[in-house]
């Protein structure tokens, strides 16, 4: 069997794939794990890390010397790394922030929006094998760029009990001092509902396994969520045959060695370019560190497609609507191309925009919505942290100019009351 089948446009045919929800079973178990929270508390809490992270607790609150300590051991290096991603995150990202605003007219009336920052939010962070940093990072700066003044974050508890200390570390370096070491369904129905240790968020954001993205969405109503995120994915639009097929192969296998239901697809007018990336995988993968997911996710999700013209294969990305795509013509077409997409969470753009710059160091969020919700949605950022009340001040003179016709407005609903409220204010008898 082929890793990577090369099929034509006609052949291709959008995924059907029941492993991108949750199953029946992992939906009744998560739901049993959030109404055991809910009613047991800090003890289900513990009691879930010994059963599904083998740890003994008798606390999943971590210290502020534990915070303290783990920021001063990071390494020169990694610090200077991670201090330089946290500077460029910041710089895109401060451009989101919203203010609030009002028109005022003549007359002492004003219409407007109260921006607020969110009170309180819960940032999960995965640990163990998906540990990723860069989610720390990418998901705590809009919070604290929105204002937000408490950020808490959870994490699974390591063989000691804690967090991974780079986790930890992130968070004494970004000025985050509530942090909890627990994981799992169990984490999100914690800061949902609240614990006797742990005060309930207002938000949850943060990616996870199948069991995380199940409980956001059970969750959802009581708190806000970011998304429901599932498997990641990356499409390439190729009509360059000047970018070396290596790019091409290594940019795919950035995705596929995240989990075996990620999905990796390249899009290329050039049938020479699709062999040369088939047979440049059957090469290389057994070799790989990852090679069984990678397998099996290529096997599984991936899939090279031929088409004629690319416009064609633009037509189809924006159907799949990929969490990232990456463009890759001649320049002097970017800007034309670029205009006819319309579904994707991140694009880009040129043979040196490789996804994992965006991933770790560019500045814009690598929280994208994944499995087509980049036909409505789009990556995490400040907005996602604020919210907006509007404002309205109606002064005497406004309302008597305008009242008769809201009062009928309220008539063509038969909503009297409503109507009644305006005319009283008229001097009219209700």
């Amino acid at each position: 069997m082929s890793l990577l089948p090369i099929l034509t446009i006609d052949q291709f045919q959008p995924e059907k794939d029941a492993n991108r929800g949750a199953q029946a079973q992992i939906r009744a178990q998560v739901g049993t794990m959030i109404e055991a929270v809910i009613e047991g508390g800090d003890e289900a809490i513990l009691r879930f890390a010994k059963q599904f992270d083998g740890v003994e607790q008798t606390t999943f609150k971590v210290s502020p010397e534990q915070i303290k300590t783990a920021q001063q051991q990071i390494e020169p290096d990694t610090l200077r790394i991670l201090q330089a991603a946290i500077d460029n995150i910041k710089e895109f990202h401060q451009h989101q922030v919203q203010k609030s605003w009002q028109v005022s007219t003549d007359d002492g009336s004003y219409l407007g929006e109260k921006v607020t920052a969110l009170d309180r939010v819960g940032v999960y962070v995965p640990g163990g094998k998906a540990f990723y940093p860069s989610s720390m990072i990418m998901n705590a700066i809009p919070a604290i760029l929105a204002g937000v003044p408490e950020i808490v974050v959870t994490s699974p508890p390591g063989a000691d009990g804690l967090p991974h200390p780079l986790v930890l570390g992130l968070c004494g370096l970004l000025g985050i001092e509530e942090v909890y070491a627990m994981g799992g369904a169990q984490a999100v129905a914690a800061l949902a509902y609240g614990t006797k240790t742990l005060k309930p968020v207002a938000k949850i954001t943060g990616p996870g396994n199948q069991w995380v993205a199940e409980a956001k969405r059970q969750v959802y109503g009581q708190v806000g969520i970011d998304s429901i995120a599932g498997p990641s994915e990356i499409l390439i639009l190729h009509d360059d045959l000047s970018v070396p097929v290596e790019f091409l192969v290594r940019d795919m296998l950035s995705q596929a060695e995240h989990d075996t239901l990620a999905q990796s697809i390249l899009i290329t007018t050039s049938m020479d370019t699709a062999k040369a990336v088939q047979a440049r995988l059957e090469e290389i993968v057994p070799g790989l560190p990852r090679t069984e997911i990678i397998t099996e996710s290529l096997q599984g999700q991936g899939k090279i497609i031929v088409v004629d013209q690319i416009e064609l294969g633009i037509k189809l990305a924006n159907q799949i609507a990929p969490e990232h795509l990456e463009l890759l013509v001649p320049q002097e077409r970017e800007a034309e191309l670029l205009d006819q997409i319309t579904n994707a969470g991140a694009i880009f753009i040129g043979p040196w925009s490789s996804e994992p710059v965006g991933d770790y160091f560019a500045g814009p969020n690598h929280t994208i919505p994944t499995g087509g919700a980049a036909r409505y949605a789009g990556p995490l950022s400040v907005r996602d942290f604020q919210k907006h009340s509007s404002l309205i001040r109606y002064s005497k003179e406004r309302l008597f100019a305008q009242g008769a016709d809201i009062a009928t407005f309220a008539d063509l609903e038969e909503l009297n009351s409503h109507a009644a409220a305006i005319r009283v204010r008229l001097g009219e008898n209700s």
